[in-house]
């Protein structure tokens, strides 16, 4: 009897060192905004400037990308001296090809509530409840041998994003998310994977200088890989920005 009442109290203590040591999604997306400088540093940012290139067919695009908190995602494409863009208000949406177009299209309205995460440049995670979002911890999984926390987000407008943060340093490795191609007509979604490399400080915030983007389950897509050479913060916006010109 007094060996079962022993090796009952044993397994009571396993099972309580088990739940002491998981990790609650609040504790992992709190380790995640430390690990890139903190919430006051990620709030403080109101605008953003990135500078880049990808190839894409064997021609180098130079790729910008500003932004204003809540405001405006610009993501401009110049090659061989033509410019297109992407561009995105808390009011509208536009797209424009250099190729192939001869005036900026505007979007249809029912896109810009699945566009909105893309004008927070702190990042959903950060203020979740606050943001009307809501947040899931899945479990842990192992990307190319990296132990990563998983956690599923669901923003107020329904749109699903999933991140895989690492356990060892609490930096974003990929996401995946239902990702709207912005089209005039015929709007076509898919099932887009972004992986998060070479993070370098600015302005003491931790930014990925390097992203690679795929249609999940395929490889990765030539033109899609990015590299930025230069990221700048709380730069003033030029209210020309938000025109589709």
């Amino acid at each position: 009897m007094k060996t079962i009442i022993i090796l009952g109290l044993f397994v009571l203590f396993l099972v309580s060192v088990q739940f002491s040591s998981a990790k609650t999604v609040d504790e992992v997306i709190d380790k995640y905004i430390a690990a890139r400088g903190g919430k006051e540093k990620l709030n403080s940012i109101k605008s953003i400037y990135m500078e880049g290139r990808r190839e894409m067919m064997g021609n180098e695009v130079i790729v910008t990308i500003i932004k204003e908190q809540d405001k405006l995602s610009r993501t401009e494409f110049e090659k061989d001296g033509m410019i297109g863009f992407d561009l995105i208000t808390d009011k509208e949406a536009w797209k424009y090809s250099a190729t192939g177009m001869y005036e900026p299209q505007k979007m249809p309205a029912e896109l810009i509530t699945a566009f909105e995460t893309e004008m927070d440049i702190a990042g959903p995670l950060v203020d979740y409840a606050a943001k009307g979002h809501k947040t899931e911890l899945i479990g842990k999984e192992n990307i190319d041998d990296i132990t990563c926390f998983k956690i599923k987000l669901t923003t107020k407008a329904g749109k699903d994003i999933t991140y895989w943060i690492r356990t060892d340093n609490y930096l974003l490795l990929q996401s995946t998310s239902i990702e709207s191609d912005i089209q005039v007509t015929r709007p076509k979604s898919g099932k887009t994977l972004i992986v998060y490399r070479d993070y370098k400080a600015v302005d003491g915030v931790l930014f990925a200088h390097s992203f690679e983007k795929r249609i999940e389950g395929g490889e990765m897509q030539d033109g899609n890989d990015i590299t930025f050479s230069k990221i700048e913060v709380n730069k003033p916006v030029d209210e020309k920005l938000y025109k589709p010109v």
